[in-house]
C-alpha cells in the first residue's frame, strides 16, 4: 500500500519525478483510472517535459492491463487533450505539470466529454485504488495505439472563431518553450497574421523562462519584444498552454478580467441573455458589463471544478477566471486559452483603434493583483481582519470562498492557500489611491 496523499491534489496529480513518483505510480493511476471511469477507451496526451513519455506510457500501459483500449495523442497541449476527449467522446489524461518546474510533473484527468475529475469527483477513490498497486484482471488487456488530433483541434478551433475577414496584424506569442510551440503554428497559420514567434522550440528544461505568465517576470521578455517589433499585441501562454495573457500593443499586460468582459461580450452578441460564469476575485467590472449588454453574471469560488459545475447547472456560454483561465460551453465548458486568445485577436482585428483602447472599456477599476503573506495562524489572522471592518455602517462581508469584505466605491477578498501557510490578498478599488490605501491596511493587520 503506498500513500499517495501528497500528489493527488485537490484537482489534478502533481509531483517532483523520480522523488514523488514514477512509472509505476503512473502504471497504477492508469488501471485505478481504468477501473473508476469504467471506460472501455481512453485518450492520453502528454507535454514536453523529460519525463512525460516514460510516465504516460505507463498509465497508457496500467489502463490496458485493465481491458481499456488507449489512443494516445502523443505531444498536446491540455486543451488539445479536452478536443480530443470531448470529439472522440472519451475520458481523457494529460501528462503536464502546467507552469511548474521541470522536475515536476502531473496529470490532468477528465470524464468522456472533457467533464472534470477532482477529488469530489473520482480522484479520491483513483488515489486509494493505485494505492494498492495494479489489480489483477481476467479478461483480455487493451490495446494501445496512436492518433494525432492537432489538425482536428485547430480545424474546430478555427470553426468558432472565424478570424480570416480581420485586419492584418502583428502579434508576437511566446510560447515559453510549452506546448504553445505545438499548438499555435496549426491554429494560426495562414491567417491574415504576422506572428512573430519567441521559445517554440519544446523544452521542459524551459531554458529561457518560467511557462508561468501569472509571474510578471516572465512577461518581460515579451514586453520588449511587442516594443521592439511595434506589434498590436503580445500573447503568452503557459507550460500547457491552456493559459493565454494578453500584452497590449505598449508592452502593458492586459487584466485576465478585461478579457474576460470582452469575450463576454463578444459571447453575448451570439447568445443575447445568456449566463456568463466569473470568479469571486474577478474584477466587478466583469458582471456590470455582462448586465449592461443584458447578460446574466454568476460569481463562483476559485477553481475550475467550481466554474464548470456551475456552467453545467446554468448552462452558461462562458466563464472566466482571474488566472487567465478561460471556458467556453461550445468547448466542452473546458478552459482553452488559445480561443479566448482568437476572440481578441477577432476583437481587435474587427476595428481600427490599438488594444489599449480596445479594453479600456473594459477595465473600470485599480486591482492589487495577488499577494501572498506567509502567517503561521490564518483563520486568526483571518479573524483580525475581519473584526476591523465588519459592523462597520456600510460594510458588506461575504463567506463564499475565504471572506469578501466590500464598501461603496472597493472591496477585498482574503483567502487561505489549500496546501501552504498562505494567506492571499486580493484588493480592487475606484482608483489607485483607495486601493494602495486599502491594500496596506489589510497587510498591516495580516502581516502585525
Amino acid at each position: 500500500m503506498r500513500d499517495l496523499s501528497q500528489i493527488v491534489k485537490a484537482y489534478d496529480v502533481r509531483g517532483v519525478v523520480p522523488d514523488q513518483w514514477d512509472a509505476d505510480t503512473a502504471r497504477a493511476l492508469g488501471a485505478a483510472f481504468a477501473k473508476v471511469t469504467g471506460a472501455e477507451a481512453i485518450v492520453v496526451g502528454r507535454d514536453m517535459r523529460p519525463s512525460s513519455p516514460g510516465l504516460s506510457r505507463a498509465f497508457a500501459e496500467g489502463a490496458a492491463s485493465q481491458g481499456a483500449d488507449v489512443t494516445e495523442i502523443g505531444l498536446a497541449s491540455t486543451d488539445e487533450l479536452y478536443y480530443a476527449s470531448g470529439s472522440m467522446d472519451l475520458p481523457g489524461a494529460m501528462f503536464t505539470a502546467s507552469h511548474n518546474p521541470a522536475q515536476y510533473n502531473g496529470i490532468k484527468m477528465c470524464r468522456a466529454g472533457a467533464s472534470p475529475i477532482g477529488q469530489d469527483t473520482g480522484l479520491t477513490q483513483i488515489r486509494d485504488l493505485a494505492g494498492q498497486g495494479v489489480p489483477e484482471f481476467d479478461g483480455k488487456p487493451g490495446t494501445i495505439t496512436q492518433k494525432d488530433v492537432l489538425q482536428g483541434y485547430a480545424d474546430y478551433l478555427r470553426g468558432l472563431v472565424d478570424l480570416t475577414g480581420i485586419r492584418p496584424l502583428k502579434v508576437v506569442v511566446d510560447a515559453g518553450n510549452g506546448m504553445g510551440g505545438h499548438t499555435v503554428p496549426a491554429v494560426l497559420d495562414g491567417l491574415p497574421l504576422d506572428v512573430v514567434p519567441m521559445y517554440f522550440e519544446l523544452d521542459g528544461t524551459f531554458p529561457n523562462h518560467e511557462a508561468n505568465p501569472l509571474d510578471p517576470k516572465n512577461l518581460v521578455d515579451l514586453q520588449a519584444k511587442v516594443r521592439e517589433t511595434g506589434a498590436d499585441l503580445g500573447l503568452a501562454f503557459d507550460g500547457d498552454a491552456d493559459r493565454c495573457f494578453v500584452v497590449d500593443e505598449k508592452g502593458d499586460p492586459v487584466s485576465p478580467s478585461a478579457i474576460t468582459a470582452l469575450v463576454a461580450v463578444r459571447e453575448l452578441e451570439k447568445h443575447p441573455g445568456a449566463t456568463i460564469i466569473h470568479n469571486l476575485i474577478t474584477s466587478s467590472a466583469v458582471p456590470e458589463i455582462v448586465r449592461e449588454h443584458g447578460g446574466t453574471p454568476v460569481c463562483t469560488r476559485v477553481g475550475h471544478s467550481f466554474i464548470k459545475q456551475e456552467m453545467a447547472e446554468t448552462d452558461a456560454v462562458f466563464g472566466g477566471e482571474h488566472s487567465a483561465h478561460y471556458y467556453f460551453r461550445d468547448f466542452w465548458r473546458a478552459d482553452t486559452g488559445m480561443l479566448a486568445a482568437m476572440h481578441v485577436l477577432a476583437a481587435l482585428g474587427a476595428q481600427d483603434g490599438p488594444l489599449s483602447r480596445l479594453v479600456a472599456d473594459y477595465d473600470r477599476y485599480v486591482a492589487s493583483g495577488e499577494i501572498n503573506s506567509q502567517v503561521a495562524d490564518q483563520a486568526a489572522a483571518t479573524e483580525k481582519v475581519r473584526a476591523a471592518y465588519a459592523g462597520q455602517p456600510g460594510i458588506v462581508v461575504d463567506n463564499m470562498d475565504g471572506m469578501t469584505i466590500g464598501g461603496d466605491d472597493w472591496w477585498f477578498n482574503l483567502r487561505a492557500s489549500n496546501t501552504e501557510p498562505l494567506l492571499r490578498l486580493n484588493v480592487e478599488a475606484k482608483d489607485a489611491t483607495t486601493m494602495a490605501a486599502l491594500r496596506d491596511a489589510v497587510l498591516a493587520l495580516i502581516r502585525g
